[in-house]
């Protein structure tokens, strides 16, 4: 009888410690801060701390389980926030940036449930120069075509499909609910493809918004859209928001060229508006440890005109610490104003931001 429990009980320690080596949390952030100076910062040069420029400061955990025959459990939470104030990204929420659970499969692909990022920001994101370079200010004029993981690119109340990837290519499909009945607010669908072969990487996605709310004023400087005047507390709320993008890059010895072009269509009531973008720019990897990159990008929306370029230096002191110093010089049409994203708003039409600082991976 002895003998039978002992066996009894070291088998279910072997079957718990084989559940347990089966299964994986991972702890992980990135804290990124530095320091900067704008030519023109609502009227009078400036001398700010910046953070989550290289990467954008959060934190998060990972995690799967090997449910046996290729299936797997998967799951992530991950919350952003400020190195330099320690304040959270959104306020009230603590995973704001993703908070999912699903299913992998390893003949199929992955369905997860809950916050989670389009695919513009996904897909398309990887080759702007903003993400190329290593830079968040890079990211074009309010952030309209997503690209830039901030908040209105996480989306709530979704269920998203990656398929697995077949001679190269990967596609994806996203649908987020209203939680509303008989309501098309907030409801949101996305579709994205890659295709990777060698030193070729190519990317597509498509994206429908309802109801959404765009911060034209405080982003673009403008004060008036569509009839409608524009104040900084009060957004302009777009009936629907149609964004397209196309965009890829290559790999040529120690060189990476990168080019895109996203067009987002902005309907309210009966009339449209597109914002439309042009990027591109190359990276040279001049030695395994220094980095330099170059980008350039033009942006139009209702007879206005942005344009930016960007030069970055990146020095990495190891795979997880980075030094950075990147220069942004931006320039508007007659009567707009330049506003690099996440800087604020010029007084005129032009705005020069150098920004230097570290950036560690954990």
């Amino acid at each position: 009888m002895k003998k039978s429990r002992l066996a009894l009980a070291l088998s279910v320690m072997g079957i718990a410690m084989n559940v347990h080596a089966q299964s994986s949390v991972t702890l992980y952030g990135s804290l990124d801060a530095g320091v900067g100076y704008v030519s023109n910062l609502r009227g009078s040069h400036a001398f700010i701390a910046q953070q989550g420029t290289l990467q954008a400061d959060r934190w998060g955990l990972t995690g799967v389980e090997d449910l046996g025959g290729g299936l797997k459990t998967v799951f992530k939470l991950e919350s952003g926030f400020s190195t330099i104030s320690g304040a959270m990204s959104s306020a009230g929420t603590l995973f704001n940036r993703q908070a999912y659970v699903g299913l992998s499969d390893a003949g199929i692909g992955t369905v997860t449930l809950g916050r989670q990022t389009d695919f513009h920001f996904e897909m398309l994101g990887p080759l702007s120069t903003a993400q190329s370079l290593g830079d968040f200010s890079a990211f074009h004029p309010g952030n309209i075509d997503g690209l830039g993981n901030t908040v209105p690119v996480e989306l709530s109340n979704t269920v998203k499909f990656r398929s697995r990837t077949i001679a190269g290519v990967t596609l994806g499909a996203m649908y987020g609910f209203t939680n509303q009945s008989s309501s098309t607010t907030g409801r949101t669908i996305s579709f994205g493809a890659t295709y990777g072969y060698g030193p070729l990487n190519l990317a597509a996605a498509y994206s429908e918004y309802h109801d959404r709310a765009l911060n034209l004023a405080s982003a673009l400087g403008l004060t008036s859209f569509q009839g409608v005047a524009l104040t900084a507390s009060a957004p302009f709320v777009a009936d629907s928001v149609r964004n397209a993008g196309i965009g890829g890059s290559v790999q040529i010895g120690r060189v990476q060229l990168h080019a895109l072009f996203t067009q987002v269509r902005i309907e309210e009531g009966g009339r449209a508006n597109n914002y439309r973008t042009i990027d591109g720019g190359a990276n040279f990897q001049v030695t395994p440890s220094y980095m330099i990159g170059a980008g350039a990008w033009t942006t139009t929306l209702a007879g206005q005109r942005w344009t930016q370029v960007t030069v970055a230096n990146v020095y990495s002191l190891s795979k997880l610490t980075q030094l950075y110093a990147d220069v942004m010089v931006e320039q508007a049409s007659s009567g707009a104003k330049a506003v690099t994203l996440g800087i604020g708003p010029s007084s005129s039409n032009r705005q020069t931001v150098v920004l230097a600082g570290v950036h560690h991976l954990f």
